[in-house]
């Protein structure tokens, strides 16, 4: 049995990566980001539950049964970052700790980028390492579960 589960969590968009805007977002696809996940997370003795929608109440649904089925939460919501109160409000339900990624440098970017409503929950925040910021996300879930 898993020492933690870890719910990773994709916001919209995120299935067209290694084809969308590869000079933004990478060439790297999400069945690869889930598959270095995993490897990650298996080498920690944890379980990954790597899920992708482009619907907000889908989110907001795995994120309410997080309460009881995942130790922690790693959320790359996509534009709902910048967007979704109710993906806030459950956050604030779940009561997990959760670790915020994005694969670009979101400050980099268009100025309504900048404001993100996950991040006040967060534990962190991490953006602009592409796909390597899931696997900083995992290790730095490490000193919040142990």
């Amino acid at each position: 049995m898993a020492k933690h589960t870890i719910l990773a969590l994709n916001g919209p968009n995120l299935n067209l990566l290694g084809t969308r805007e590869p000079e933004i977002y990478g060439s790297t696809t999400l069945d690869e980001i889930a598959q270095a996940m995993q490897n990650a997370a298996s080498a920690k003795g944890w379980h990954i539950d790597f899920r992708q929608s482009n619907h907000e109440g889908e989110l907001v649904d795995w994120i309410q049964q997080a309460r009881d089925s995942a130790d922690a939460i790693i959320l790359n919501a996509g534009a709902y970052s910048h967007t979704s109160v109710a993906i806030l409000d459950a956050l604030h339900a779940a009561e997990k700790p959760v670790i915020e990624v994005h694969l670009s440098n979101l400050f980099k970017r268009e100025t309504f980028r900048h404001h993100s409503y996950i991040s006040p929950v967060a534990v962190g925040l991490i953006c602009g390492f592409g796909a390597k910021g899931y696997l900083l996300a995992l290790d730095a879930l490490e000193d919040c579960l142990n």
